[in-house]
């Protein structure tokens, strides 16, 4: 039954720390990657679809993406898309290929970016100490319904804490990666 919560709590808490990673690829760093665009969805026949399923992109050079839609009377589709996603990115078309040249930060908007990493990582912090007390109320509940002891009550909180302390310097870690990643010019 302990193990069970424990186990539950540990796969939540490894769940925030996979959305944060996710939500960090979203930010832009000064090199150019496919997942920047992951989240920028097309009006393709009437309905929102992700780029990914409408285009292939692609990396040309360290700071250039490539987009090439599958059909061609998509691509006006596929640049306004990309315009209006809020990125700050000029889409560049040429025929059927649409280029993204990235412009590189500023500094002030590198400061600007790693703000934003450590609110992401603060709000991934709160997420898995919410999941260490949901399962320490869990184990509270089985200690008051008289199914374990006190001193299994205050073990399990010792090991629910030990989880929540590994996953915060996971977040910790993954935060300071980004960071790193961001201010390197």
């Amino acid at each position: 039954m302990i193990n069970d919560i424990k186990k539950d709590a540990e796969q939540r808490m490894q769940k925030s720390v996979e959305a944060l990673k996710v939500e960090l690829t979203r930010l832009r760093t000064g090199r150019a990657h496919p997942s920047l665009l992951d989240h920028v969805m097309v009006s393709y026949y009437g309905s929102d679809t992700p780029l990914s399923q409408v285009a292939n992109v692609g990396v040309e050079d360290a700071r250039t993406l490539s987009v090439t839609p599958w059909e061609k009377n998509i691509v006006p589709d596929v640049e306004k898309a990309i315009h209006n996603s809020n990125l700050g990115l000029n889409p560049v078309t040429a025929g059927t290929v649409i280029r993204i040249p990235l412009p590189p930060l500023t500094e002030d908007r590198r400061k600007e970016l790693a703000k934003m990493v450590k609110g992401e990582g603060e709000n991934a912090k709160v997420a898995v100490r919410n999941i260490r007390r949901d399962a320490n109320s869990d184990v509270k509940d089985l200690t008051k319904a008289k199914e374990i002891s006190e001193d299994d009550e205050r073990r399990s909180q010792d090991e629910i804490q030990k989880i929540t302390d590994k996953f915060i310097e996971s977040v910790d870690a993954v935060v300071a990666a980004k960071e790193e990643d961001l201010m390197s010019v």
